[in-house]
């Protein structure tokens, strides 16, 4: 079986697949000493994988031997740090400072990464192709002009996938904020203006397949029950699980026993806090990556960022 576009399934495992729940994880392997250890390296190898992609989107090309073009590298990991939050969590961690679930400002709590990790997973996991870049479309301002983590599309099924992330020590504090951006984003006004703005973008190129359809969709002519039937909405939590310490082989049975109960914890605790009026209408798919440590996820992220970006000095 194909391991996908950037070939991440075969360190970000799908152990859990469900129409409304889907969950991962990533290993642990032997080391040079013979002790296990978990797979830090080929995690942040594959996320940074599809930075060239994320930055620049659909109309850049999705092959993935674009990102393997040194100058495009370099000037995607430019083109993150110009996000202000993102140059700013950086700096943090730079300085040997933290980043709490508490942190009132919302965009540095949760920085970037996790849109980095929702494409990823999208892209193997999912076969979805990116129709718009929410770095490289930006206003005169400075403002990304949709709302959404991501906007993906699925040729085949012909529907469009708006896509949140978070990026948690707490697993429960990222689903409460995953709550918060559907009730936000998924109202009549909002979804209006931003698919005006979306369909606007789509609009300025011609490589994007079937590109009348996915305007269809997004007309503000097409009634909202009709919109809401072509589109997912795929919500990813990657946050910090314990039983990355408590155990060191993913295929203990203790381990796999505990893990499914914990992500089916989680996905109860998310059916009972939402109460959006359309809960019913909307198809909200649950996508749930525990990991060892999440700091030390985004420490090591931005250190990789860090040097690739020096590679153009």
């Amino acid at each position: 079986m194909s391991s996908g576009p950037f070939g991440s399934r075969d360190v970000i495992e799908a152990k859990i697949s469900e129409s409304s729940l889907k969950s991962f994880l990533v290993g642990f392997d032997l080391n040079d000493e013979g002790d296990s250890e978990y797979r830090w390296v080929e995690l942040v190898k594959k996320i940074t994988s599809v930075i060239h992609e994320f930055s620049f989107g659909f109309h850049e090309g999705t092959k993935t031997n674009n990102t393997e073009t040194l100058d495009k590298l370099i000037e995607a990991a430019n083109s993150l740090y110009k996000i202000d939050a993102f140059q700013k969590v950086r700096d943090i961690y730079k300085n040997n400072g933290d980043i709490s679930d508490d942190l009132t400002d919302k965009y540095l709590r949760r920085g970037e990464f996790g849109e980095l990790i929702l494409h990823l997973i999208l892209r193997d996991h999912f076969n979805t192709i990116p129709l718009l870049s929410k770095i490289y479309f930006k206003d005169s301002l400075g403002h990304t002009v949709h709302g959404f983590d991501c906007v993906h599309i699925d040729p085949d099924s012909k529907t469009l996938w708006l896509g949140e992330s978070k990026l948690y020590l707490d697993p429960k504090r990222g689903l409460a904020e995953l709550i918060k951006d559907i009730e936000e984003h998924f109202k009549v006004d909002y979804l209006e203006s931003e698919f005006s703005l979306i369909a606007k973008k789509i609009k300025l190129f011609d490589n994007i397949p079937e590109s009348e359809h996915w305007k269809k969709i997004l007309s503000s002519s097409t009634k909202l029950k009709d919109k809401l039937n072509d589109i997912y909405i795929p919500l990813l939590c990657t946050y910090s699980c314990d039983l990355f310490d408590k155990y060191d082989d993913e295929n203990e049975a203790d381990f796999i026993k505990e893990y499914e109960s914990k992500i089916r914890s989680l996905k109860n605790y998310f059916d009972d806090k939402n109460n959006h009026p359309l809960k019913s209408k909307l198809k909200i798919i649950i996508v749930l990556l525990p990991v060892k440590c999440k700091k030390t996820l985004v420490k090591k992220l931005h250190n990789k960022l860090s040097l690739m970006q020096a590679l153009g000095d």
